[in-house]
């Protein structure tokens, strides 16, 4: 190699040197968030497993009747997107052939949310790939295992590099509301959807309330930083809606407040962008949190992968720690179902993301719990 080649690989080299130090000074950084939990009121054993499965679980839904739906979190490259739990082991849903994708044949691509409701149907929300492909919602009938029902989002609602992350339903079944995460476009919102019209609209596109915070994400075990380059910083994920589906719940990941807003306002077209704005609340304090749900008391409740605990914040808007356990690497989404039980996915995403496949199939088996928190809450949600 002359001398001529070597200088120009050095340069390139020290130019590769500069850019990698710049990226981390600038993406890789963050604050810590203080640890908001208490002593739990609830011991371990209270924590029952429902499954252990050979990949890690993203979110679950329970029927009033008590079927277990869930999907496979799409970063941990599953052979089967949803599944049905069946005498203690998965069965893709609604069947084998909608697991792989297909030209011109229904099929998931990237799955993560799931709800059921109040007419019993299972909504599943698909966010194709970070919108590389169509992001849609889909309504199956359980009894049937057929669509029920079809949303595709159009490109100025979920555009290219958007996810359409986590949703809740109206109790009256007529709106979808959606926390379009935007983990790499950057420009998170919420989606409004009518499913009598079949209009989806983003409403509160890059408000503070949906943005993520400058917190360092620290699940057990490991700072969640990408290469050691990239912190990871979520905006809008945590969403749920109040019993009577009054208020609407929601929150960055990245973030230590909880926000609300009336669903009156967000179904009402003709509030404007500045109005609809002055309108959200900030609710109370949180947790770097990733699923929420609520229960007849008014409790919200709050799923913490950082310190491998479930709170509720009360209707006083103080945290409480319902359990604290090790076993819930990541406690993710959450789903109320017959008789009292909570259920909460383990998505261990800390053995998950920016690792190789060797490692995340060392770390399983991953698991689904329940445990009775004591109010009840609505199945499905």
């Amino acid at each position: 190699m002359s001398g001529r080649a070597v200088r120009i690989l050095a340069v390139l080299a020290a130019l590769l040197v500069v850019v990698t130090l710049g990226v981390r000074w600038r993406f890789g950084g963050g604050q810590r968030l203080e640890d908001r939990t208490t002593a739990p009121r609830l011991q371990p054993a209270h924590l029952e497993p429902v499954a252990n499965l050979d990949h890690p679980p993203g979110n679950v839904a329970v029927s009033a009747d008590g079927r277990v739906f869930f999907t496979f979190h799409p970063d941990g490259d599953p052979p089967v997107k949803v599944a049905e739990l069946v005498n203690g082991r998965p069965v893709p849903y609604p069947n084998e052939a909608y697991q792989k994708p297909a030209d011109g044949k229904p099929h998931f691509r990237t799955p993560l949310a799931l709800r059921i409701d109040a007419k019993n149907r299972l909504w599943v929300l698909d966010h194709a790939g970070y919108a590389m492909g169509q992001p849609r919602l889909i309504a199956f009938d359980p009894a049937t295992g057929q669509p029920d029902h079809l949303h595709e989002f159009p490109p100025e609602v979920a555009p290219l590099l958007s996810m359409v992350n986590d949703f809740q339903i109206s109790p009256d079944a007529t709106k979808v509301y959606i926390a379009e995460a935007s983990p790499i476009r950057r420009r998170p919102a919420l989606i409004v959807y009518d499913a009598t019209t079949g209009k989806s609209r983003r409403v509160l596109d890059g408000h503070p309330s949906v943005q993520a915070q400058d917190f360092l994400l620290q699940a057990p075990g490991r700072d969640m930083v990408a290469y050691g380059l990239y912190a990871l910083k979520i905006p809008v994920d945590s969403i749920a809606l109040d019993v009577p589906g009054e208020w609407l719940y929601f929150g960055p990941l990245s973030g230590d407040r909880m926000y609300r807003i009336r669903t009156a306002d967000l179904d009402d077209e003709t509030v404007t962008p500045p109005d609809l704005a002055a309108r959200v609340e900030d609710y109370g304090p949180k947790t770097i949190s990733d699923g929420l749900t609520t229960d007849v008391a008014g409790n919200v409740y709050v799923s913490d992968p950082e310190h491998s605990a479930v709170l509720i914040l009360t209707p006083e808007r103080k945290l409480v720690t319902l359990v604290k356990d090790g076993r819930l690497r990541w406690p993710d989404g959450f789903s109320f179902g017959p008789d009292g039980w909570l259920y909460v996915t383990a998505s261990a995403l800390q053995d998950v993301l920016f690792v190789s496949g060797s490692h995340v199939r060392a770390s399983a088996p991953f698991q689904i719990f329940r445990f009775k928190p004591g109010p009840e809450g609505v199945p499905g949600r």
